[in-house]
């Protein structure tokens, strides 16, 4: 990682520190980030080496943003990130590996990961991803964004079980929510929604939380789908 000076935005951190753990099979390069998110402001509840290590105690300290490796030894790293949204869908997972491959990335965010940083990434940059993942932010190396917008649609084009009753709640959705869900269909931040909308951060985050519960989603990969399907990022 490129170390970059500049400390943290202290305004930003009036709040909780953002928990945080870090996986990676590397040990200089695990403890080095885990120094930098630390002294950052974070704080990083655990650390872990490889793939069932990291489900176990992800389970154990529930952090809100999961910085994880996809080369792990006993188990893959989509399959960690599988295994621990699905135990505790309120996790975001911030994917930092050294593979830009197409097919690594879309794996990833399939598997549930919020974002994907390259390792060629500056602390800063990295700081500034945990971050915006633990506000529910989509975080992704230039060049990649196109790429997961483009599988949502792709993904919104197959066809999907049917939930049973579940899509009638549809309807519930309130005008501002359904607003909110078209501006995330077009892959906008929740930074670019609340100045679109001129409201804070935190009601676009409150409007997605709602929407989710409405819909029975559990993430903003599904809730992209949902969207997608049913034309309102073309709007």
């Amino acid at each position: 990682m490129t170390k970059t000076t500049g400390g943290p935005d202290t305004a930003e951190n009036t709040e909780a520190p953002i928990r945080v753990m870090v996986v990676d099979d590397h040990p200089m390069w695990r403890d080095a980030v885990a120094r930098d998110l630390a002294e950052a402001g974070c704080d990083v509840v655990a650390t872990a080496g490889d793939g069932p290590q990291a489900v176990r105690r992800a389970r154990a300290v529930s952090p809100d943003v999961l910085v994880l490796d996809l080369n792990l030894p006993e188990l893959p790293g989509v399959q960690v990130c599988k295994e621990v949204v699905a135990a505790n869908p309120a996790l975001r997972v911030l994917v930092l590996s050294a593979s830009g491959e197409h097919a690594d990335v879309l794996e990833a965010v399939k598997s549930g990961a919020t974002g994907y940083l390259l390792k060629s990434a500056s602390t800063e940059e990295l700081i500034d991803a945990v971050r915006r993942t633990a506000v529910g932010d989509p975080v992704f190396t230039p060049g990649l964004a196109g790429l997961v917008l483009g599988e949502y649609r792709r993904l919104a084009a197959e066809p999907v079980p049917a939930p049973g009753t579940d899509q009638p709640k549809a309807p519930q959705l309130t005008d501002r929510e359904t607003e909110v869900l078209r501006l995330v269909a077009k892959g906008l931040s929740y930074k670019q929604i609340a100045e679109r909308l001129v409201i804070s951060h935190r009601t676009v985050q409150n409007h997605v939380q709602n929407t989710l519960g409405k819909l029975q989603l559990h993430n903003r990969v599904e809730l992209v789908r949902y969207a997608i399907e049913r034309g309102l990022d073309d709007v």
